[in-house]
């Protein structure tokens, strides 16, 4: 999938892969990488690809809804939140190869059931990780 126009590039560097570090170009991201235990690492202190995913996307769709909602002009509670598991396995249909999946929880208290479910939906459409990720990883959206 192509961009019309990027409005915004973010760079960063990894190195040593799930034992090493990341740091973005403008130093506002600096993290140590650490393997978890269930993928055969040491259990560290640091984060992970896994963790940075689920913030990232958590973080990207509540934008989403964000935009989507003042398009509508519909009213969007400040208590917004989302819970992202993301877990990684041998993936189904490509032995050898790994996949990840999302399970996100979106809690938005307050508001109508109906109109979050259709503000949910539409912010799946426009969501750029959402995007990004469909027909390659299982994303399952809970309102909760």
């Amino acid at each position: 999938m192509a961009i019309e126009k990027a409005l915004y590039t973010a760079t960063a560097t990894a190195t040593g892969g799930r034992a090493g570090t990341a740091k973005s170009s403008d130093g506002a991201l600096d993290v140590v990488l650490t393997t978890p235990k269930q993928l055969g690492g040491d259990g560290a202190a640091g984060t992970n690809p896994e963790q940075l995913f689920a913030a990232g996307y958590s973080a990207c769709f509540i934008g989403a809804m964000k935009a989507v909602s003042a398009r509508q002009k519909i009213a969007l509670p400040a208590e917004v939140s989302i819970t992202s598991d993301v877990a990684i396995g041998p993936h189904a249909n490509k032995p050898g190869a790994f996949g990840i999946q999302v399970d996100m929880k979106i809690s938005v208290p307050g508001m109508d059931r109906a109109q979050l479910e259709a503000l949910v939906a539409t912010a799946h459409e426009v969501c750029p990780y959402s995007n990004a990720t469909r027909g390659n990883v299982d994303v399952t959206l809970t309102i909760v």
